[in-house]
């Protein structure tokens, strides 16, 4: 209750609250600083708080009685009251400004044209976009390449080595949160030498997967990587996955088999490369867990871990097939022209490496769950798109297959999203 040294308590028995004073004042106009004596400071309290106060209110007629006897005791003439505010208009252009979120410097550029509500997801839908197109790219001419040009370890090596320069690049242009970030340890670099040399791999094995059978066999295959992803976090890391989650696992697996049954071009080689490929994926996405640092940027992590990928990929292309690389090179160059070979070879190193960025943007932006259902989406384009480019025939085994694969690595995200990640597994009774 605010009392008025020169009133008496009974003249404003009506005035039951702080608040409804506070909004009758603030919408009379009147300024607290005319008020004699002490209780000024506290009405000044209750006048010029936003919370109490209301910016747009007009007093309703049954207040203005009571509103003329205040003007009356302090000795001011019963004018019309003011409808303006009291409050200054800048005060709510900054409340409004705090209320807005913080964006980056792209999202405050497309703020220009979209406006700030929609900026944030406009950056995120086109990192999405752009992933798709690099990935999809990517796909078809990695596998034109190989149809003139036969040596995926040699083609897997181009695919890092472009990235190193790139990155080299970036870097010595001074943007080097986009590249390596900073020099790392040696411990910092032994502790990425493991998933970096399982990706290394996983990658030759991919491309060994692409040269020999069809995309959509190969993507449909490696729907397969939760499944082994669930095993080896088990067996080495001792989690233990949820069931429903497992059970999504089923689906995957009767997808995978039914699409390879009935894929026409279907080879083991290109099977089992896919497989491998699962396999390597999945022990580095478990041994990234265990040496995970706070101290260097994903970005950094990547710059490295193509590094690592040159150092093993350049042996290995070399020992199988450096004997016969000069010959093919040659026949590749009277088959389509120097220029388109070397162009290709550039261009799908350039695709392979900012694909790979891109999807890391995203996975910036989005959660997890919602990356891995961006992964399904992503699958899917690529398959039915390499089906059109190059005119490939899916018998109706295959694509139903192949349709059912891709639900259970769905069906995966969602049991992971609602009941949680896979969790250490409880330790067996001594003595069992």
């Amino acid at each position: 209750e605010i009392e008025f040294d020169s009133v008496r308590d009974s003249e404003y028995k009506t005035l039951n609250s702080v608040q409804s004073l506070g909004a009758m004042l603030s919408a009379s106009g009147m300024r607290a600083a005319a008020l004699p004596g002490p209780s000024s400071q506290k009405l000044t309290a209750a006048a010029t708080n936003p919370a109490l106060r209301s910016l747009n209110a007009q007093p309703k007629p049954s207040q203005l009685p009571l509103l003329r006897e205040h003007n009356h005791l302090l000795g001011r003439p019963s004018s019309p009251v003011a409808t303006k505010p009291s409050l200054p208009s800048r005060v709510i252009v900054r409340a409004a400004e705090d209320a807005q979120p913080q964006l980056d410097p792209l999202e405050s550029a497309v703020a220009k044209v979209t406006g700030p509500k929609i900026a944030t997801v406009t950056v995120t839908l086109g990192y999405v976009v752009l992933w798709y197109a690099l990935n999809i790219g990517f796909n078809l001419l990695n596998k034109s390449i190989f149809k003139y040009f036969p040596f995926p370890w040699t083609v897997s090596t181009v695919h890092v080595v472009v990235g190193l320069i790139y990155c080299v690049a970036v870097y010595a242009m001074g943007f080097k949160s986009a590249s390596f970030g900073r020099v790392v340890s040696k411990q910092e670099f032994n502790s990425l030498l493991g998933p970096a040399s399982m990706h290394a791999l996983g990658h030759i094995a991919a491309n060994l997967s692409f040269a020999a059978v069809a995309i959509s066999l190969t993507h449909t295959v490696k729907t397969l990587e939760p499944a082994f992803n669930v095993l080896l976090s088990r067996l080495i890391l001792g989690e233990a996955t949820p069931l429903p989650a497992m059970l999504a696992l089923i689906p995957i697996m009767a997808g995978v088999g039914m699409a390879s049954a009935g894929e026409l071009s279907f080879n083991w080689t290109g099977f089992l490369t896919a497989m491998a490929s699962n396999l390597t994926f999945g022990f580095r996405a478990v041994w990234s867990k265990r040496v995970m640092t706070k101290t260097l940027a994903s970005t950094s992590v990547y710059a490295y871990t193509t590094l690592i990928s040159v150092i093993i990929c350049v042996p290995l292309a070399l020992i199988f097939e450096g004997g016969a690389l000069v010959e093919g090179s040659k026949a590749a160059i009277a088959k389509v022209g120097a220029t388109r070979f070397w162009t290709d070879l550039v261009g799908v190193g350039l695709l392979y490496h900012l694909y790979n960025q891109f999807a890391f943007n995203t996975l910036q932006r989005v959660s997890p769950v919602s990356h891995g259902v961006c992964n399904v989406v992503k699958r899917v384009a690529i398959i039915f798109s390499s089906v059109l480019f190059f005119g490939q025939v899916l018998s109706q085994q295959a694509l139903i297959g192949t349709c059912i694969a891709i639900f259970g690595t769905y069906l995966y995200s969602e049991a992971a999203r609602r009941y949680g990640t896979a969790k250490k597994a409880t330790p067996p009774p001594k003595g069992a």
